[in-house]
């Protein structure tokens, strides 16, 4: 759901011109795209460098779906079995281990929203958008046939696993929007922000501290996923994803206010994603923007020379 941003990026993917000693990658939408040449040339859609990401992203996509709507399914079928807080961890838990298993090859994407709001800020090539799209939403259809054949058409459409507002559309869409927003400023500050990596050279102990900290993306955008699914889940379903939803929605034949999750999550990640993008201001390291002093002493100097 958030990888990298070029096509190695479900959730954490490093700037492209940087350095690779330098950064961690946990999002690759930046390698396919602004020609760079990290896992594919981004210039051959046949490649087979490209074919593997999205293989990687069909893969990645279904095992989210299976096991996140599969919990669903499963604690209907059992009269509350699996709990609503183990359904969110549930979400959590596989979106943090396919971030991992797959981010170095894809980006783990596993979101339409997620991989358009990459490419509107220029860190993932439009031409790869609609083969990642139909991956996602292509292993979401399979993850959900899969669910209604092990647990029997019956019961599958007697226990609708997809998403469906409680409320209005217009409340839904404006939750959809603001949790999808909330979990693309995380994707964003995990995956495309040096500054979110320590980057001290001094000896072979700060490298593993890089390392480590780079590893605590997977978990970042895992932990979003599971408090938003927590407090927006019994309201809207808490999709964040267009996936997430045509997938049970194409298999159960259920298409009441599937709008919503399209515009509001391709809107929220969009605004997301700027959003950090305006605050960040720079690609310069923190501490390339510190040295120089803080705003006290700067004005301290000033106030000297004056």
């Amino acid at each position: 759901m958030a990888g990298r941003e070029d096509g190695g990026g479900g959730t954490g993917t490093m700037e492209e011109g940087r350095d690779a000693r330098r950064q961690p990658r946990y999002e690759s939408s930046e390698d396919g795209g602004g020609g760079s040449d990290r896992c594919s040339s981004g210039n051959d859609m046949m490649s087979v460098q490209f074919m593997q990401k999205i293989i990687a992203e069909i893969l990645g996509t279904y095992f989210m779906i299976f096991a996140g709507c599969g919990s669903v399914v499963v604690n209907l079928s059992t009269a509350g079995t699996v709990t609503f807080p183990g359904i969110c961890a549930v979400w959590g838990l596989v979106v943090m281990v396919l971030v991992y298993s797959v981010g170095h090859i894809s980006g783990a994407h596993f979101n339409p929203a997620v991989t358009v709001a990459f490419a509107t800020c220029g860190r993932f090539p439009w031409k790869q958008v609609p083969s990642y799209a139909v991956a996602q939403v292509l292993g979401s259809t399979l993850a959900s046939l899969t669910l209604r054949v092990v647990f029997g058409g019956a019961t599958a459409r007697e226990h609708f696993f997809g998403t469906a507002p409680s409320g209005s559309d217009a409340q839904a869409v404006a939750l959809e929007f603001v949790i999808s927003f909330y979990l693309m400023f995380v994707i964003s500050g995990v995956a495309t922000d040096n500054r979110a990596f320590v980057r001290r050279r001094a000896d072979a102990l700060a490298i593993v501290v890089l390392a480590q900290i780079g590893e605590l993306a997977g978990l970042a955008v895992g932990a979003t996923v599971l408090l938003n699914v927590l407090f927006a889940g019994p309201i809207t379903g808490a999709s964040m994803n267009p996936a997430r939803t045509l997938g049970p929605a194409i298999v159960a034949g259920r298409y009441r206010s599937v709008w919503v999750y399209v515009v509001g999550p391709v809107c929220g990640t969009v605004a997301g994603a700027w959003a950090y993008n305006l605050v960040r201001c720079t690609d310069k390291p923190l501490r390339e923007i510190t040295k120089s002093g803080s705003f006290l002493r700067s004005a301290r100097i000033n106030g000297q020379t004056t």
